[in-house]
């Protein structure tokens, strides 16, 4: 959507940027002040030096032959392609000779250095511009009357001196050519200034254009999320920057919560239709028990019944706390260096009697140790989950029926898998679904049971940074316990 400046203004990079622009601005003009005062005090003191060691020179030339020596050293110097200003005057300042043709009021009257650079004409200038003004008067050659052709004219500075003889005798230095370079520094630094100054504009309308443009599709992602449309993500260009890190980290989040509300919405569906047929059983048994007359066998059977019923139920319903638990990543289970094939004995040792009431073969294949971070409880739960089913349905094999553990390190990952000779799960979707809550497959509909014992275990490894993951064993069903190796030090 289209903003309007007092609208972009009020983002926190415009601000920054406006600020950063002003900044930048302030340091450039000062910049430009501070070098064109330097060049000028360079050139002053240079063109200083200058006039200094003309005037030494002239000062040998008076002493070698008095003033007709240094007379007509000044013409000479004074002929000579861009010279410096010469000027010889008598004590009353009428110019004798030199180049200089009229000087501003004031500048010979004074020893020394000249205060201020002044203006004068060289000598035949003025008859020049007189030639094309049209005036035909005779030029002026003192200083009276200067200062209107001296505003004409050039700026200078000069060294005035007072000879012996109560002469004067002026040298100084046009000021043309370091006023040239002052200024061409000055329109130089102000170029650039104006230069970066555009480009500093054009950066902060493109790149703050951008900047205001991705911003204005996050909020509208988020107000779409925020109307309860989960599936939303925050849009990610793919440039790296922090725009995009922020949004992939907030996609990562809202994921996460679409996944926690997602089995929040599985737990409230799986209480309130896969519990309600057991508690219904459950008060229908107690109904019947109250509507007929028994005896106190019965009515104890009856009551027994209902405990054990009762039971089932806890279980049940703690294993689905535990499940929302782990996957919801908020677990006080503390983790610690466990042994697998410590873990594997123990199962396998707990389950052997079972497997030998129904007949079933049970072995384990495992090193002597492999070690993970985990909770030795939560890893063993979720292996005896998974043996439990793997006993119950190998019985209608038809060989002998055999469960077979194994436990290796394959690349970056220990994996323990238990794999039996029953019926399996042949098809691919139903080995997808036989993980979620409560779901019992055709064949499985025989077998006491929940349906939340392979979700215990899915969760269980969810916790752990690992896999569940179920393959046909041909025959049978294998069911692999996928955990990220523990690095050794």
């Amino acid at each position: 959507m289209a903003l309007s400046l007092p609208a972009i203004m009020k983002t926190t990079a415009a601000r920054l940027s406006a600020l950063y622009l002003l900044l930048f601005a302030l340091c450039a003009v000062l910049l430009v002040f501070y070098m064109t005062s330097l060049s000028a005090r360079m050139l002053m003191a240079q063109t200083q030096d200058t006039i200094n060691d003309e005037v030494l020179g002239l000062a040998r030339a008076y002493q070698r032959g008095g003033l007709p020596v240094l007379v007509r050293v000044v013409e000479n110097r004074s002929r000579q392609p861009g010279a410096n200003l010469y000027l010889i005057a008598d004590a009353n300042g009428q110019i004798l000779t030199g180049n200089v043709q009229s000087l501003e009021p004031g500048v010979i009257e004074t020893e020394g250095w000249t205060t201020e650079p002044f203006s004068y004409q060289r000598f035949g200038e003025g008859e020049l511009d007189r030639l094309r003004g049209g005036d035909q008067s005779a030029p002026s050659t003192g200083t009276s009357g200067a200062q209107a052709e001296g505003e004409k004219g050039h700026n200078a500075i000069a060294l005035v001196l007072r000879l012996p003889n109560q002469m004067i005798m002026l040298v100084g230095r046009d000021l043309g050519e370091p006023e040239r370079f002052r200024a061409v520094i000055k329109r130089a630094l102000m170029l650039a200034l104006g230069m970066m100054g555009l480009g500093g504009l054009l950066i902060w309308f493109f790149v703050g254009h951008a900047a205001l443009k991705r911003i204005d599709n996050v909020s509208e992602a988020s107000r779409r999320i925020l109307g309860g449309d989960l599936s939303g993500r925050l849009p990610v260009t793919g440039a790296g920057d922090e725009f995009d890190r922020l949004s992939e980290s907030l996609n990562t989040m809202l994921a996460r919560i679409a996944m926690l509300n997602e089995g929040l919405k599985q737990v409230s569906d799986n209480i309130a239709h896969d519990l309600k047929t057991p508690l219904t059983r459950l008060r229908n048994r107690a109904e019947a028990t109250l509507a007929g007359k028994h005896k106190t066998d019965a009515y104890r059977q009856a009551l027994e019944g209902t405990i054990a019923e009762s039971d089932q139920l806890i279980k049940t319903f703690n294993a689905i706390l535990m499940i929302s638990r782990l996957e919801a990543g908020y677990s006080s289970e503390t983790t610690s260096p466990v042994d697998l094939a410590a873990t594997v004995s123990d199962v396998v040792e707990l389950y052997e009697p079972v497997a030998e009431e129904v007949g079933v073969a049970l072995e384990a294949s495992a090193p002597d140790a492999l070690v993970v971070n985990g909770n030795r409880e939560l890893i063993g739960q979720a292996l005896s989950n998974i043996v439990d089913n793997a006993i119950k349905y190998s019985t209608d094999a038809t060989e002998g029926p055999k469960v077979r553990l194994t436990l290796a390190r394959v690349g970056n990952e220990i994996k323990l898998a238990v794999a039996d000779n029953g019926h399996g799960i042949p098809d691919d979707g139903d080995r997808a679904r036989a993980t979620e809550r409560f779901v019992r497959l055709e064949k499985s509909r025989s077998q006491p049971g929940s349906g939340l014992g392979l979700s215990l275990a899915k969760a269980i490894m969810t916790f752990h940074n690992g896999r569940l993951d179920l393959a046909p064993a041909n025959p049978g069903l294998s069911v692999v316990m996928s955990f990220p190796a523990r690095e050794m030090h």
